[in-house]
């Protein structure tokens, strides 16, 4: 969801007074053999409303009951195809409360990952949204539900044409795709009124930030092994900080990583 950006392994336990729960991050390793018992093999996939209770129990069960509440979040998870963005052999996989494979090396985000870190966006119907990292697009089609318009940028060629080509064909016009580096952001396009990055950068781009208006938020793992999942708020009088959680994302590759910008 690049780059670079492949998302290793991890299980984050997230402790509060009301409980435990659970996230992952996309992962470099799922594995296929680990496919659960689930309702959805034995049955056609042909139709999106085959998918549509699925997708509630996975609202109800796993982002719900982890402490998501923003309704528009909660009717863009409800209404996004996610098995769309899986290939055909792991639709039956696409509701689970894990990362599934999408090639490339690459995964899919657990679903509570995606819905927490779109909330911590706080977006509203205008606004305007940068992603780096686009994966296989289903990220940017949830935050279309929710935002005005969402540019995405993807630094592995076949991943970035693929979900161009799938967004296009399910009608999420308002999702603007580029093949590229994104350490440089988009700035013909901004202001951005949210910016979210699904790699974890040694250091934000200084870019993303100027490309970032005044009240805007961005949310962004940070870090090298280990990252802190920040939510980053552009005050007229600079950025305001707090760490979400811990997080294990893979790191950010391409310029970022060049020594002279870190």
């Amino acid at each position: 969801m690049y780059r670079g950006v492949q998302v290793l392994a991890l299980v984050l336990v997230m402790t509060s007074v009301a409980g435990m729960a659970v996230a992952q991050t996309r992962s470099l390793t799922a594995q296929p053999s680990m496919k659960q018992a689930s309702p959805q093999a034995s049955r056609s996939q042909s139709s999106r409303d085959d998918f549509a209770r699925d997708r509630e129990v996975m609202v109800e069960s796993q982002i719900l009951e982890r402490g998501v509440r923003q309704p528009s979040v909660l009717e863009a998870m409800r209404s996004v195809p996610r098995h769309l963005f899986v290939p055909p052999e792991y639709q039956d996989q696409a509701y689970q409360d894990r990362p599934v494979p999408i090639g490339s090396g690459q995964t899919i985000s657990q679903p509570y990952m995606v819905a927490l870190m779109s909330e911590l966006l706080q977006l509203k119907p205008g606004d305007r949204v940068l992603e780096i990292g686009t994966g296989s697009g289903y990220l940017a089609a949830v935050l279309s539900r929710i935002a005005k318009d969402v540019y995405t940028i993807e630094i592995i060629d076949s991943l970035g044409e693929e979900a161009r080509e799938k967004l296009a064909r399910l009608r999420f016009d308002n999702v603007h795709v580029r093949i590229g580096d994104g350490y440089d952001g988009w700035p013909e396009e901004a202001p951005f009124d949210a910016i979210i990055l699904t790699a974890a950068p040694p250091k934000i781009p200084q870019p993303l930030i100027d490309q970032l208006a005044i009240g805007g938020r961005m949310v962004v793992p940070l870090g090298s092994f280990v990252q802190d999942l920040q939510l980053i708020t552009k005050t007229k009088d600079g950025l305001e900080k707090r760490n979400v959680a811990p997080v294990r994302f893979e790191s950010m590759t391409g310029e970022v990583q060049q020594p002279q910008r870190r």
